[in-house]
């Protein structure tokens, strides 16, 4: 049987909070700490603050028995004995990651600590930020027997982070000591072990008690490099094969195509091959800046990931004009948007791709009329009501008397409309598909002028005239 280690997780966000929860669901002890006092207040409460699969089920379990909410640093870092930072590391302006975070809590955790410590990074930081963290703790006059750090990154999908974290491809722990590491393993053994798995109510993922996740030790430096090199890698992808979705558009190609015979090769793989209108989020766009401007600091050349960036921003544009093609010209136009959030599952606009296109939109004079189905409370926020923008209760209110609907979000729903109901629905019946959920033959046979992406617009097939009998 794993031991139960009493864990105090820094930050409620989408990492800190995902990972308070799931390490209750392994059997520890969990303090979820955050110095806002209105998110402890509306956690304990019985709020979960955002939007993702299995998280509810999981704070309900365990809220008051097993995670304990509070703003209280230092009683935290007393009652604990691993630390683990989740805490935001924002793009600053010049594209480096902004750790005055992390330096916080780490400054706070030292003038609290009373016996030995392990302090996880858990946000994703450039490589060094160890060494920064270990300095700042020894300013605090701590012995460096008194704490290790170590790093354990994140590689949580939103929409999917719970079954993410419990049925990981792997977990990779940083340490340069061995009684870290031990630690950390220990945190980790119900997973690397199978033992979780064999619970009647296990969340269920792809790993199994005869297949459990592997537990990966490197250096903390390595391990810092292995976050941003993933999410940098993954981006690439996403960037290329929307380049090549360009291409194909010229050619008379269809990328769908392409993107499934690049996937077939076992070297390749099928995953993060979809074209689209870009990637967004939280992570890769800042990700990338942050592991580019590392590069640059260290002196190495990686203008890759500049063309990375620079293919993504693009994409937007290009999108755009994809729109005005179809409509000739956009101002005074009725536009149905589907989709606020970066990506179907989650309720997260930051950096969202569709954000970016309705202001676009908004600013050559559409009105835009725009459905979520979970991030419309946050896209408020930033985009309030107004003369040219309202909010929908659904896709088709968002469709009704518009001049087209536009896809930006793949959320499953708007890859399932009714179309003969979309299409007595829309003024003129055109869709402008950002993530290719519909075959354009189907939509043409449906009578729809649809485009789509690395794809020729379709156009509704005419029924032959019948004939006059005389």
């Amino acid at each position: 049987m794993s031991k139960s280690i009493q864990i105090a997780v820094v930050g409620s966000g989408y990492v800190g909070l995902v990972a308070a929860a799931c390490f209750a669901e392994m059997g520890h002890r969990v303090i979820c700490v955050d110095n806002d006092e209105r998110k402890v207040a509306a956690l304990e409460n019985g709020d979960t603050l955002i939007h993702e699969d299995h998280l509810p089920e999981l704070l309900a379990r365990y809220r008051g028995d097993g995670v304990s909410f509070t703003t209280d640093l230092a009683e935290a870092t007393r009652e604990s004995e691993a630390i683990f930072i989740a805490v935001g590391t924002p793009q600053s302006e010049s594209g480096d990651a902004d750790l005055s975070y992390v330096e916080a809590v780490a400054c706070e955790v030292a003038r609290s600590i009373t016996g030995y410590k392990v302090i996880v990074e858990k946000s994703t930081v450039p490589v060094y930020t160890n060494e920064w963290i270990c300095r700042a703790i020894e300013r605090h006059g701590i012995d460096r027997s008194q704490f290790d750090v170590v790093s354990n990154p994140e590689f949580l999908r939103e929409g999917t982070a719970v079954a993410d974290f419990l049925h990981p491809d792997r977990i990779v722990v940083g340490a340069d000591s061995e009684r870290a590491a031990d630690i950390l393993e220990a945190i980790y053994s119900p997973l690397t072990t199978g033992e979780y798995y064999q619970r009647p109510d296990a969340i269920p993922g792809v790993c199994s008690t005869a297949a459990p996740p592997p537990l990966l030790l490197t250096s903390t430096k390595s391990a810092e490099i292995i976050k941003h090199a993933s999410n940098a890698f993954l981006a690439l992808k996403i960037s290329f094969i929307n380049a090549v979705s360009n291409l194909c558009e010229t050619a008379g190609a269809d990328v769908e195509q392409v993107a499934r015979g690049m996937g077939l090769d076992s070297r390749i793989g099928p995953r993060f091959l979809r074209p689209g209108i870009g990637y967004g989020g939280s992570c890769f766009p800042k990700d990338v800046a942050a592991f580019r401007s590392v590069a640059e600091q260290l002196g190495v050349d990686f203008g890759l990931l500049t063309e990375v960036e620079r293919i993504n921003a693009q994409q937007k544009k290009r999108f755009l004009s994809k729109i005005r093609s179809a409509l000739w010209t956009l101002r005074g136009k009725r536009l149905g948007v589907l989709g606020l959030a970066f990506k179907g599952g989650t309720d997260d606009i930051r950096e969202s791709p569709a954000i970016d296109l309705i202001r676009m939109l908004l600013a050559e004079g559409c009105h835009i009329s725009a459905f979520d189905p979970a991030a419309v409370r946050r896209a408020i926020e930033v985009m309030p009501e107004g003369p040219a923008l309202e909010y929908a209760d659904d896709a088709y209110s968002a469709a009704r008397n518009a001049d087209a609907l536009v896809i930006f979000t793949d959320w499953n729903e708007f890859a399932n409309l009714d179309l003969e109901r979309l299409g007595k629905t829309l003024r003129y019946p055109i869709i402008i598909d950002g993530r290719n959920l519909y075959e354009p033959q189907a939509m043409a046979e449906q009578g729809f002028t649809y485009l789509s992406v690395g794809r020729a617009t379709s156009y509704p097939v005419r029924q032959p005239a019948a004939a006059v009998s005389t």
